[in-house]
């Protein structure tokens, strides 16, 4: 338990403190967001605030990890293992991407950085990489990071996949959800807020499996994870990186994550997901994220089919926004909904549990 307290007080401390040092660094090289000129006429004031913040929260995430195991893990007999690796591979790579796309952003001052192409090309290295390095990566007790059968609170055994139509649904599970929280991006601190909240899920989760590990012995209602406290530190690490960011990046904001926080943090999220056997599951931790993005889909769908709309404007908080909502409770509220979203889904996980346990 020491060890996943070290990793996210570490990863908050380290977000907390180097961001107001990021801001005056991206200030003073001009690194300010530019303001889609179609969406609200409030958000134009924004035009300058520091992006790529995202930087920092990665940094933070990462250093959160490995300090847990620099003081604690290896007291314990415990090392790095290939499921942390992979999922910082996984929290960096996407950054990475998320990265270049705000360069190009701050380089020829515009909205749009990356085209979709290139960023899905991206997404596609990224994502493909990692599932095929966790369905290889097998431990001395042979369970792999990840399996080919799609998961809900558990694996789904009648939803065995080949090898090629599993990486195919880790990729579109990654991208998908690298989107949603790049989308679910459009307010202060509500994406930040959102997601810390689904890492601490999975800070539970997570640490709950590592309790009730099969490898300590098969018994009624175990899990068959790898490395169950490793993800568990990766988690609490990136749920502190957010709440230190959340400090700098509430209304009214100094500084933006930026595509380099939101696609590293939904790529995450489903790394986190797939590890520990809970893909499904995270649609419904994610609701807030899914909502979001089904908006867009929904508006442009219909937009195409019958050249009207269905919300005011997309994405979701922007339709609330047009409807006459303060930003402050379009965030709020938002918060809501993935506090109730959250404590369903560990809600229907435990309910799992209580159930194969017959408690």
């Amino acid at each position: 338990m020491r060890s996943v307290l070290v990793a996210a007080a570490v990863g908050l401390i380290v977000s907390i403190l180097l961001t107001p040092l990021a801001i005056k660094a991206f200030r003073k090289h001009g690194f300010g967001q530019e303001i889609r000129d179609d969406g609200p006429e409030s958000h134009l004031s924004k035009k300058g605030t520091p992006t790529m913040g995202g930087t920092v929260m990665v940094l933070a995430t990462v250093v959160g990890y490995l300090m847990a195991h620099l003081f604690v893990i290896n007291q314990e007999g415990r090392g790095v293992t290939a499921t942390g690796l992979l999922l910082l591979f996984l929290l960096i790579g996407l950054g990475t991407v998320g990265f270049l796309d705000d360069y190009l952003k701050i380089r020829y001052r515009r909205s749009l950085g990356l085209n979709k192409t290139a960023k899905l090309v991206g997404q596609l290295v990224i994502g493909v990489t990692f599932a095929v390095l966790a369905l290889m990566a097998d431990g001395q007790d042979g369970t792999a990071v990840a399996t080919t059968t799609v998961s809900f609170v558990r694996d789904i055994a009648p939803l065995t996949l080949p090898t090629v139509a599993f990486i195919a649904l880790a990729y579109l599970f990654i991208a998908g959800f690298s989107n949603a929280v790049n989308l679910t991006d459009g307010l202060d601190g509500l994406a930040a807020g959102a997601s810390a909240m689904v890492f601490g899920s999975y800070v539970v989760i997570s640490f709950w499996q590592f309790g009730n590990d099969c490898a300590g012995g098969v018994v009624d209602g175990c899990y068959t994870v790898r490395d169950p406290l490793d993800v568990t530190l990766v988690a609490a690490a990136a749920m502190g990186a957010c709440l230190g960011f959340l400090w700098w990046n509430t209304s009214p904001a100094r500084i933006f994550m930026g595509d380099t926080g939101s696609l590293a943090l939904g790529g995450l999220m489903a790394g986190l997901a797939i590890v520990t056997r809970t893909e499904l599951l995270l649609v419904v931790l994610g609701g807030l994220f899914v909502a979001v993005t089904l908006s867009v889909v929904i508006q442009v769908g219909f937009f195409r089919a019958t050249r009207r709309r269905v919300f005011r404007m997309a994405p979701l908080h922007h339709h609330f926004e047009l409807a006459g909502w303060a930003e402050n409770t379009v965030i709020v509220r938002f918060w809501l909904v993935t506090g109730m979203a959250v404590a369903f889904g560990l809600g229907l996980f435990y309910a799992d549990w209580l159930s194969v346990t017959g408690l």
